[in-house]
């Protein structure tokens, strides 16, 4: 799935490759794509629409028209292709939406399974929708304060990495880089989150910056089909240090680095370095 490094190059690719475009024509061809309005109305109201730019919110993005907000979350494999009017080839059977500008380009909305959604609010709508507003704060420093952080761990009962999951504690994280921030941090996948002391706290708020900084500035991890919009792969899977890694050494103390899986999730960490701490929960 691609998390906040991949969507945020995504973001920066489409606005290199389709900001000021006017939308000439739009073609949905698998309508459940379209959570709302109707397919129709969809196709309607984008006709003559100027993106103006485009931002993201977790893993969110948000196409900024002259009317509308336009809202497309990836999900599984979701991805872009943009195709210069010189080049327009035969959509294949995974293009489930195609929006045509009006200098002959196409944007061209790619999901192999299907999940991928986009819906269309009112102008400046975007923010207030649902899936956006039950967000944690994005992990920058200005957003993502750590008395806040500290205060969701410890009257959690949840164990550390599905809290880190849910994006109400903070938005972006995924599989990928919910384990290289642990690892980093030192504290184990299944360690409740409540047992952790304010040390260790600090500790996973500063990896999971780094980590997700670090990430973006290379364009992401490329596992499988991920690329971004400009049709390039992210480079930050030279860099991974525990994720997809199993019985590898571990980079820190040549442990074996274990494979289990965490709510339904495979996780990937270093058992000596990692290790689970027995201690009462508050």
């Amino acid at each position: 799935m691609p998390e906040l490094p991949e969507v945020e190059t995504v973001r920066k690719g489409l606005v290199r490759l389709v900001q000021d475009k006017t939308i000439a024509e739009v073609v949905v061809r698998w309508p459940r794509i379209i959570e709302f309005p109707t397919v129709d109305e969809f196709c309607q109201e984008l006709v003559g629409q100027r993106i103006e730019t485009i931002t993201r919110r977790g893993k969110f993005l948000l196409f900024k028209l002259t009317d509308f907000d336009l809202i497309s979350h990836l999900r599984m494999e979701g991805k872009y292709d943009y195709f210069s009017e010189k080049n327009n080839p035969q959509p294949d059977k995974h293009t489930h939406v195609i929006f045509k500008f009006s200098d002959g380009s196409q944007l061209h909305y790619n999901d192999v399974r299907k999940f991928g959604r986009m819906t269309l609010v009112a102008k400046g709508q975007g923010m207030l929708y649902k899936g956006i507003q039950k967000l944690g704060p994005e992990p920058i420093i200005e957003e993502f304060l750590l008395g806040d952080f500290v205060e969701k761990l410890q009257s959690s009962s949840s164990l550390i990495k599905p809290l880190l999951l849910n994006q109400k504690v903070v938005a972006g994280l995924g599989n990928i880089y919910t384990d290289e921030a642990l690892w980093l941090a030192k504290i184990h996948p299944q360690q409740p989150a409540r047992t952790l002391n304010k040390t260790e706290i600090k500790r996973l708020h500063q990896a999971i910056i780094e980590v997700l900084t670090k990430a973006v500035k290379v364009g992401g991890t490329t596992i499988r089909t991920y690329k971004n919009a400009l049709g390039e792969a992210g480079s930050f899977q030279m860099e991974l240090n525990v994720y997809a890694k199993t019985a590898e050494p571990c980079p820190r103390c040549k442990t074996p680095i274990v494979k289990i899986k965490v709510a339904q999730r495979g996780t990937h960490f270093c058992p000596h370095c990692q290790k689970l701490k027995r201690r009462k929960q508050s």
